[in-house]
């Protein structure tokens, strides 16, 4: 049987590289070694006129180099040529007057050769020094032993569903950034806010995305070391995922009944009594206070006796400009009102990222409410007035804020 054809490649193209032709290509001639005439076919005799000289002896032809695979065929280890023959091989070649080609040799690597364990170790430092900083290893520490009682349960949570480290180590974590440096807020008036015992912080609402509560949050966490423990409306409560994350940070259903059971237990409660209205008005109308209700959050205050802390928020409005709605999808969706913004839904899910704008918190003075009688509460007229108070204290705040802004997007 004869030997296959060996078709060379790697020529780039060259004429005679598949073209069928008995003639190879100068670059076939040269992958193949040896003298740069043609040579015979195998079981051929010289043609006449051929340069053998007369009385010599034509010279063998080289035996053909065997690949591994034909050793295997064979039966026969794969030869492996030493340095010796590399280099007569070399050698040979050059006094031929072609280009003198070295054979490919491989080694094996031992098969416990790698990267060394302390270069392992090394990198892991390395590595954990950018994340954690200085004090990596009780950092890590802690981390891990976070996960180990989040894996094996063992954690608390109170009757409304509020996580403490959770909210601490991570809601708090993510906010802090968008505070400091997107909103860059400014905070006035914490010494307001009590220390201890309840107490009622009543917010104005805007910014079409109730943002503005979770700000509040994170602002009362880091100025004043106490947990905000937020009323939100049942939208927030029927979203899947949205509820759940709400229940662990600390909020609940706005009812009169949860309200005053935290009160009475000595938490720090916020209220937006503008609900939906307030985040839901148009760019327009911004900073113009809309309806408080009817007064449920001061008479719960009243049965607890515990004071009302007036919140004023500046900034908000300006993180997404709201000019218009689509009220016939909305009811449809069973959602209040569905934004349309300069940025949404013309940019789509980038539209959704907020305006850096100047933002600034200023808590006003107490307003008791232990001084009224056991039945104050359930006087409509005094709790309108005491309603109203509170809404004239937010709104004259925010102009005196307004005015205190050095510019929508300022530093």
């Amino acid at each position: 049987m004869k030997d296959a054809e060996i078709i060379p490649i790697g020529t780039r193209g060259r004429p005679g590289r598949g073209t069928g032709k008995s003639r190879p290509s100068s670059a076939a001639r040269n992958l193949a070694g040896g003298t740069r005439g043609p040579q015979p076919a195998p079981g051929s005799s010289p043609k006449p006129g051929s340069s053998t000289k007369p009385g010599s002896s034509p010279k063998p032809a080289a035996p053909r180099p065997r690949s591994a695979d034909d050793a295997r065929a064979a039966g026969r280890a794969p030869q492996v040529p030493s340095a010796g023959s590399a280099v007569d091989g070399a050698a040979d070649g050059a006094a031929d007057g072609s280009t003198p080609r070295l054979p490919a040799t491989t080694s094996e690597r031992h098969p416990l050769a790698g990267i060394p364990v302390g270069d392992w170790l090394a990198a892991f430092q390395h590595a954990a020094l950018e994340v954690f900083g200085d004090q990596w290893e009780p950092r890590l520490a802690h981390f891990l032993a976070f996960l180990r009682r989040r894996v094996t349960g063992d954690y608390s949570v109170d009757e409304y569903g509020f996580d403490q480290e959770v909210t601490q180590r991570f809601f708090m974590a993510a906010l802090r950034p968008i505070a400091d440096k997107w909103f860059r807020i400014e905070v006035r008036g914490v010494e307001n806010i009590p220390t201890d015992g309840g107490a009622l912080v009543v917010s104005n609402h805007s910014g079409t995305i109730p943002v503005d509560g979770l700000m509040t949050m994170v602002s009362i966490h880091d100025h004043a070391q106490r947990f905000l423990r937020p009323l939100g409306a049942d939208l927030v409560f029927s979203l899947p995922v949205v509820s759940s994350m709400a229940r662990k940070g600390g909020a609940t259903l706005a009812c009169n009944e949860d309200a005053e059971r935290m009160l009475q237990a000595g938490e720090l409660v916020g209220v937006w009594p503008e609900g939906f209205k307030g985040i839901g008005k148009p760019y327009s109308d911004r900073y113009k206070l809309q309806r408080f209700g009817r007064g449920g959050f001061v008479s719960a205050a009243m049965r607890t006796g515990v004071p009302i802390v007036p919140l004023a928020v500046v900034g908000a409005e300006e993180i997404y400009p709201l000019v218009g709605n689509i009220p016939s999808l909305a009811r449809l969706l069973g959602i209040p009102y569905i934004p349309i913004t300069p940025l949404f839904p013309l940019l789509g899910p980038l539209g959704l990222v907020p305006l850096p704008s100047k933002w600034m918190l200023e808590f006003g003075e107490p307003i008791r409410t232990d001084a009224y009688d056991q039945g104050a509460a359930d006087d409509p007229m005094l709790v309108f007035n005491v309603t109203d108070q509170v809404r004239e204290t937010i709104q004259q705040t925010i102009y005196s804020l307004l005015v205190d802004r050095p510019g929508v997007f300022a530093k």
